[in-house]
């Protein structure tokens, strides 16, 4: 496998990127991407073969499986496969779960949430590793549904933004949808709380002025990182990006 690689091996393949965004010092991380989420301290990411690797000490290590989609967060580490199945990583091994989801996140507080291939929104309470899976519908209908530490967001087929009020880790489902300004085609909410998102020109988005009294924040700055993108995601200090073709930038936020 090319990402099992010492970290010996990565050192001289790192390229400075001279960001124009302020805050972001960023660098090329070798190997290839379609899909990375990062949350509760740790990074996991498929290729375009559904192989599963983990960000492990500055370099890419592979887990046994196949994916499409992998999460990791508060609720652990889940992932769904090419046949929509869910699976969650338990005793270095992948479990078949109830459900049928194209996309999976588990970023809230130990709740999961997701969306099957005719754009349905679910979500399931996670009382602790063991907890049978229970899928709850909701009402509305997205492409991409993310959640973090002030609440979840969403796009739709016409990457219409939207802030799902009222969910808490004791009741999943929440209140209502509000649409956002923007138009993004997949969007990201940290365990942190900071939200990131992508538009179809590829241009990557942080949304300014979330706090606990602003969950839906103010405003959106574009970030001129010199790449176009097709997915981002944020934890610990890091944001992760892949460009269309698959390469995968690392940036160190500043401020």
């Amino acid at each position: 496998m090319f990402f099992a690689v010492s970290f010996l091996l990565l050192l001289p393949l790192l390229c400075v990127v001279n960001a124009a965004t302020p805050g972001f010092n960023c660098n090329i991380i070798p190997g290839k991407l379609t899909q990375v989420d990062a949350g509760s301290g740790e990074v996991y990411g498929v290729n375009s073969n559904d192989d599963i690797f983990r960000w492990e000490k500055n370099y890419w290590k592979h887990i046994d499986g196949k994916l499409i989609h992998v999460t990791v967060g508060p609720a652990k580490v889940w992932g769904v496969n090419r046949a929509t199945q869910v699976f969650k990583f338990q005793n270095n091994g992948w479990i078949p779960v109830t459900g049928s989801l194209k996309q999976i996140d588990a970023g809230g507080n130990k709740f999961l949430a997701g969306v099957n291939s005719q754009d349905n929104v679910y979500c399931s309470r996670q009382k602790s590793a063991d907890t049978p899976v229970y899928w709850k519908s909701m009402d509305g209908s997205l492409k991409y549904y993310a959640c973090g530490l002030w609440g979840c967001w969403g796009v739709n087929r016409f990457d219409n933004v939207y802030f799902r009020h009222g969910v808490t880790a004791a009741s999943c489902q929440g209140t209502q949808w509000q649409q956002i300004d923007g138009s993004l085609v997949m969007i990201e909410t940290s365990t942190e709380g900071s939200v990131y998102g992508v538009n179809s020109a590829g241009n990557a988005y942080r949304r300014n002025g979330i706090s606990a009294t602003t969950p839906m924040g103010t405003s959106w700055t574009q970030l001129d990182l010199g790449y176009n993108f097709k997915h981002v995601t944020y934890g610990d200090g890091y944001l992760w990006l892949i460009t269309p073709t698959d390469d995968i930038l690392q940036c160190a936020v500043t401020n």
